[in-house]
Parts: structure tokens; sequence; C-alpha cells
């Protein structure tokens, strides 16, 4: 008999896709629908529709992983550090289970993608692999020989709300941060943020995207702009490798499509990293913006596998938050 496919869902502030993975990898089926922006009940209805047309299509129930932009508490099991702010306070893994009558996983949207990229993606192979979205926000998951590091507050890899080190009087004391800080590395490297310093150094309301092919076009002021963020980049990236010292770090989400990043960013780490050199490997992801969603289907991994997914129910992970 065929195990069961493992249904993965990326829920995302725009869109909510859903994917099946057979055994041995494979996608069966994957779907792509709009999120409800700002409506819980809506989003509770939307993700229960999709499982059940799915599963309907294949023919048998699956199990389900599904990856948020947020992490749960393991104390209460509510939903905190979420971009998708209708999320916030809420028992997302209870919420769903009571509706699709099963045991589910949640990781955040971060740790999906890191784990994706390290079981079959740019990191297979490596024992320790560091993932990183560079998109709407900034953030990060960890996996150490095939096991997703989620942290005793589940927040590992939130390397986005430290300080952008070490910030140079012109970037002090950075721009505000949505946490309540300032100066975050959010506010530096992700889209949004890359859009800000260019309006504040040239002027020009630009999204990401623009400066990046206006820099290809020749635009000295985008250039200029494509440089400050790599540089800073590299400082930023120069602190996970002294405290985590991983064999590859995966680049994700939009920013990471910017072909000069790979080029570039080694010699604007080395400088920051206490060695005598940088053998960390800083890769493109294997699996596009697909990672996320195939990283929620493997948050429930194949006998023999290896691989750790986030423990419930969440009061047994421990008290702490």
């Amino acid at each position: 008999m065929m195990p069961p496919p493992r249904i993965g869902i990326d829920l995302g502030g725009s869109k909510i896709e859903i994917l099946a993975l057979a055994a041995d990898g494979r996608e069966l089926l994957r779907r792509r629908i709009a999120t409800p922006r700002g409506d819980y009940p809506a989003t509770l209805a939307a993700i229960a529709g999709l499982v059940a047309a799915f599963e309907n299509s294949l023919g048998q129930p699956g199990s389900i992983g599904i990856g948020i932009p947020g992490a749960e508490s393991l104390s209460g099991g509510l939903i905190k550090n979420a971009n998708s702010t209708c999320l916030i306070g809420r028992p997302l893994r209870h919420d769903l289970q009571t509706l699709l009558q099963r045991e589910i996983r949640l990781a955040n949207d971060a740790n999906c993608f890191t784990l994706s990229e390290a079981c079959d993606g740019s990191g297979r192979g490596a024992r320790s692999v560091f993932g990183v979205i560079l998109g709407t926000g900034v953030g990060g998951g960890i996996v150490i020989d095939g096991h997703l590091l989620t942290g005793h507050q589940a927040i590992a890899g939130e390397w986005g709300h430290n300080p952008l080190p070490p910030a140079s009087l012109d970037e002090w004391p950075g721009p505000p941060c949505y946490c309540g800080r300032s100066g975050c590395i959010e506010t530096w490297l992700s889209g949004p943020g890359l859009a800000a310093d260019h309006f504040r150094h040239h002027g020009q309301r630009l999204a990401a995207k623009e400066i990046e092919e206006r820099a290809e076009a020749g635009d000295a002021a985008c250039q200029a702009s494509l440089e400050r963020h790599e540089i800073r980049l590299g400082r930023a990236l120069a602190t996970v490798i002294n405290l985590l010292d991983p064999e590859v770090i995966v680049l994700g989400g939009g920013l990471s499509n910017m072909p000069h990043l790979y080029r570039n960013l080694p010699a604007h780490c080395a400088p920051h990293v206490f060695s005598d050199h940088l053998a960390t490997r800083i890769l493109a992801p294997r699996h596009g913006d697909a990672s996320g969603v195939r990283g929620a289907a493997r948050l429930w991994p194949l006998t023999g596998e290896g691989l750790d997914p986030p423990p419930w129910p969440p009061e047994e992970a421990g008290q702490a938050d």
C-alpha cells in the first residue's frame, strides 16, 4: 500500500499555496489562491476547503503541515510575531485541528523554507544549513544534521530583529521597525528596507525590483543602493556565521533572485568573520518560491528520514515564552 501523501500549506499574507508530495518527493498536486486578508474565519475556511478539494483529487487523506508568517507560542499555543496580524493571539493549530479533525503541524515559514532546502534543495548533504528570507520581511531558519531547530521560545533563526552590525554613525539609530525597535536588520535588508534606503539617499520612490532593473541598465544611483544593501547583508550574515558556523547559507525571498549577491557576498562577509578564511557557501534556492510549501509538507517526516517536526501538542515542549 502506498504511504499517504504529505500535504503542505504555505499561509502567506497575500496567497495560500497548497502542495502534495509523494513519498519519493515528487509533486503530485499544487494550487494557489488569494488569502482573505485580515479575515481570520475566512482564512480557516479557505484552508479547510483547499484540503478537502485536494484529498478528493488524491483519493485519500494526507498528513498536513502548515507554514505561517509568525510563530506559535510554546506556552499557550497562540500565534505571535505574525506579519499577518489577524493571526496574532489566535489558537490557529487548535482551530484547524477542529475543522480538519486531525493533528496538524505548524512552523514558521522561514523554517519551512530551510527544511526544504536542507532536505532536497541547495543544502542537501550539508550538516548545517541556515536559510534566509529576504522579502517583505527578513527571517531565517536553522537545520542541523537534518533536524529543524525551533528553539526554546520558537524564535530560533529570527536574525531579522537583531540590530544591523556594526552600525556606522549615518546608520544610527536606524529606521523604526514594526516590532517597536529601531535599526533592525529587517528595516535595512528587506525589499521595503532597500526601497526606503534608496529614497533617503536619492529621493526616488522605487520598489526593490525597479531598483534592480535600473541598476542593470546602468543607473548609478540604483547601483549605489544595491551596493549598500549587499555590504550590509554581508555584515549581517557574518554575525550568523560567527554564531552558527553553518556549512551552507541558502537565500530565499524576492531579493534572493538578484545574481550579484552570490558573486559579491563572500567578499563582504569575510572581513567580519572570525576565521582565517570563509568556507561557508552562500547559495540560491533550488526550489525557488516553492521551498516554503515543500518544507511545510516535510514537517511530517517519512519513517527513517531523520527529521524532527515541531513538538505537539505545544504544552509538551516547555513553558517559557
